[in-house]
Parts: structure tokens; sequence; C-alpha cells
């Protein structure tokens, strides 16, 4: 009977496959999926425009500069003393800024500002000056691999897994018997000589490839338009020196336990639900506020698990509020065979529930 099953399984799953790749009413998931790519070719215009206007400046400047002649300039210094250091900048913008009498005795008061630009050629200088002396400075940092590191962390984990994948997963896994009932054509499957938990296994695994090609090709154009605008020699440093091919491949690992997780509980709800957006909602929340419920609980969702496997932490800045610091970071991570085991075990609870499901589906197509 297992050799019967496996191959009922397999032709399912060939069936299913056109199905949930080119169904019309799932091809939002492919803009789904584009979106952080997107995200990060728009990052690439914008650093790599920001860099050419900082090549011009530093080409521009009296003389070559660096880093430490940039940390030199400090607020109070006077503008002669800053051309001393630097030279005369290469971007200057000046206004006058006219403030009121305090009283009618008093004259109006006249303050000079000046914006100035300087550049290394990878950072940039902001120098404000007001009557000759420096009142600020702002250094803007060119290309940095911790800080676009964590920046790809923050993405990943807040946009790509809990919207991107999350809603992909529900478009596709909720279809897999809400779609049949909608097109009238479950009645097909369940007149053939197959048993219901079968058919269920078949479509569950069919969705599951659809959902790991999909967002781990996703994963893979996002790593790909991440380093694509570090020179050759950056590349090298951080995919061989700082754990880049580590990252990635613990990335694309996690959006397969994403799709293993969340498959499965949107696949029961679209056995037990009409209406995907009741349970859609339930969950979403669920794994919103995963960070403020007992242990016990934190252990009957996907998030915490997947939180666990990221291989960055996203660090709180300072002043952020408790609440969202308690988001943002993993205060009880679980170890990788432990958070492998949770999501496994988890997706074994909600497929089990389906095949229950599954068993006691009555089909009844006017009521829909």
């Amino acid at each position: 009977m297992t050799r019967i099953w496996w191959a009922q399984i397999k032709a399912v799953v060939r069936l299913e496959m056109r199905k949930t790749f080119f169904a019309k009413r799932g091809l939002w998931i492919y803009v789904v999926a584009a979106l952080p790519v997107m995200i990060f070719m728009a990052y690439i215009v914008a650093s790599s425009q920001r860099q050419h206007q900082t090549s011009d400046v530093a080409r521009q400047s009296a003389r070559p500069l660096t880093n430490q002649d940039l940390q030199a300039v400090k607020p109070g210094m006077t503008s002669e003393e800053v051309v001393a250091l630097l030279g005369k900048p290469p971007r200057n913008f000046h206004w006058t800024e006219h403030q009121p009498p305090a009283n009618d005795t008093d004259a109006a008061v006249e303050i000079s500002h000046e914006d100035w630009r300087y550049s290394d050629g990878q950072n940039d200088l902001f120098v404000e000056l007001g009557n000759g002396k420096v009142e600020s400075i702002n250094i803007q940092e060119g290309t940095n691999l911790g800080r676009d590191s964590v920046m790809f962390a923050g993405v990943f984990q807040f946009f790509f897994l809990r919207l991107a994948v999350f809603f992909g997963c529900l478009g596709i896994f909720m279809n897999l018997f809400r779609g049949e009932v909608l097109d009238r054509s479950l009645h097909f499957y369940f007149l053939a000589p197959i048993r219901r938990e079968v058919l269920m296994a078949g479509k569950f695994l069919a969705g599951l490839l659809a959902t790991c090609t999909i967002f781990v090709t996703s994963e893979v154009l996002q790593t790909v338009a991440f380093l694509w605008h570090f020179s050759p020699s950056m590349r090298d440093v951080y995919l061989y020196h700082n754990h880049g091919l580590q990252h990635a491949a613990i990335y694309m690992g996690v959006t397969v336990l994403a799709c293993v997780g969340y498959g499965a509980f949107f696949l029961v709800a679209g056995m037990m639900f009409k209406n995907p957006i009741l349970p859609a909602a339930v969950i979403l929340i669920w794994e919103a506020i995963n960070p403020f419920l007992p242990n016990i609980l934190k252990q009957f969702s996907v998030i915490y698990y997947l939180k666990s496997f990221c291989p960055v932490e996203i660090p709180s800045a300072p002043g952020t509020p408790p609440i969202l610091a308690l988001l943002v970071s993993n205060s009880d991570p679980v170890s990788a065979p432990v958070a492998v085991l949770g999501i496994v075990i988890v997706a074994l609870i909600a497929l089990y529930a389906s095949s229950i499901q599954v068993r006691r589906m009555e089909i009844n197509y006017t009521s829909e």
C-alpha cells in the first residue's frame, strides 16, 4: 500500500504544480515575492547616485582628504580653522537669517549661515556655520558592510518573513482545497480511488514545492541585489571573511522552514473556513504578539523558531520604546536543532488536524 500511496502522491503533485504556479488568483504572489528584490534594487540606485555625488565632491576638494581629516572638525571651530584644516569647501551654500528685535529699542539681528560639504571619496562631511563658527557637523558614512548586513536582516525578518512569505503561503495553501471548491472541481478528486489523506499530502507537497521555489528564488535575487553595489574586494570580504555565504544559506533555510510552518497552518485553515480573512488575521496577530506571550504559548507559533535561526541580530537604537525593543530583540532564542524540531512538530500538528478535517469534508457547491 505504501508504494501505491507514494505513486498517488506524485500524481497529485504533478497535477497540482501547474495549477499552483499558473493560477490566475495567485499571480499577486509573484508580485509580493518580487517586492523585497525591488527594495534592494531601489537601494542600489540610491547608493550609486550618492556615491557618484560623493566622488564629485572629493574630486573638487582643494586636496585629497581622509576620514581622519573629516573627523578632526569640531563644533566651535572658526571658518578659518576649518579652511586651514580641509581647504576651501567644494560645495558651499550661504543664506542670511533675519531675527526680529527682542523689543522696540533693539535693532534686527542678521545671522550669516553657511553649509559646507567635504568628502574623502567614501564619506561626506556636512558642516553648518553661523557667523563664521561651526555650529554642527554631520558625517555620513559610505558603504558599510556591518550596517548594510543589519539592514538586510531587518528587511528579511520584518518584511520578507512576516509579510511576503506569510501572505504568499496564505494565497497558495488556502486555495489548495478552497480553490477547488470555488472552481467546482473538488468532487473529481473525491470520486477518484485515492484516500483523502493521500490527496491532502500530495496537495501540501505541491504547495510546499511552489512556495519554496518562489520565495527561495526571491531570497537569492535579494542577496544578489544586496551585494551588487559593493566593490569586488568588499564583496569578497563579506562572502568569504564575514560569513556572507553562510548567512545566505541560513536565510534560504529559514525561508523553507517558514513555508513549511505557515503552509501547514493555512492548509488546515483553508479546509475549515470559507472566508480566509478571519483565520489569516488571527494567525497574523498571534505571530505579531509572540514576544509578549508566556513561554509555553510562544512555542505554538512559527516566528518564534524562525527568529532563533536568523544569523544577524538587529540592535535596538538608543531611546527605542521597550515594546518596540522587545519586538526587535530575540531574548530567548533556541538552538538550531530545537528550532527545526519545533517547526516540524507544529507543522505535523496542523497536518494531523488537516487529515481529520479532510475525512469529514462534504461538498456542497450551492452554499458557496
